[in-house]
């Protein structure tokens, strides 16, 4: 628990792009363990050239964060936007959380929820009520049940692409406390 207030959480550069590529290799890897292949493949990110765009995108984009330890270093890594083109409109303001990834180390247990809190101080300093996020529904579902866990709620369904290879996703959706919230 000691080593989570060490947590710095900055803004992106560019330069993060690697160890951001990192996290995402990291997870693949476990996926590959676990048996989860659908959700984002087998192959490591670093070796992908639409992921290194993708990454390099975000980490040059103007709402990403990414969370840093004394020890790990980059350990998390958040982008705030608007909704992807998959997820139905919003119908009042919202910040959307386009991209959450944390390590598996365990000196860093929790960077997700604390990048998720931080997303939520962003929504609640811009006077937003609402924050949404999507996610894999597959597999296991621990997913979802991990955005439930820190308090966002189903909202709706949605599948990406067709056939044996459609990506099935899940949009949730969160209240937050807001000083003069007419959304409530």
């Amino acid at each position: 628990m000691g080593d989570r207030v060490q947590l710095k959480i900055r803004r992106a550069v560019p330069a993060d792009a690697g160890a951001v590529l990192a996290l995402f290799d990291a997870a693949i890897a476990w996926f590959v363990r676990i048996g989860n292949t659908r959700q984002w493949g087998t192959e490591p990110a670093s070796g992908q050239e639409r992921w290194i765009t993708r990454v390099e995108q975000w980490c040059a984009s103007s709402d990403a964060w990414v969370a840093e330890h004394p020890t790990v270093g980059v350990c998390g890594a958040l982008v705030l936007g608007e909704a992807l083109e998959y997820v139905p409109a919003a119908t009042e303001p919202e910040v959307y959380v386009r991209v959450l990834i944390g390590s598996r180390d365990p000196r860093v247990k929790g960077t997700g929820r604390r990048l998720l809190a931080f997303a939520e101080e962003r929504a609640q300093a811009a006077g937003v009520g609402r924050m949404r996020v999507d996610c894999y529904s597959g597999g296991s579902g621990d997913l979802v049940r991990f955005y439930e866990a820190a308090g966002y709620e189903r909202d709706v369904t949605f599948t990406v692409g067709d056939g044996a290879e459609a990506w099935p996703g899940q949009v949730l959706s969160r209240r937050v406390h807001v000083e003069n919230d007419l959304a409530r």
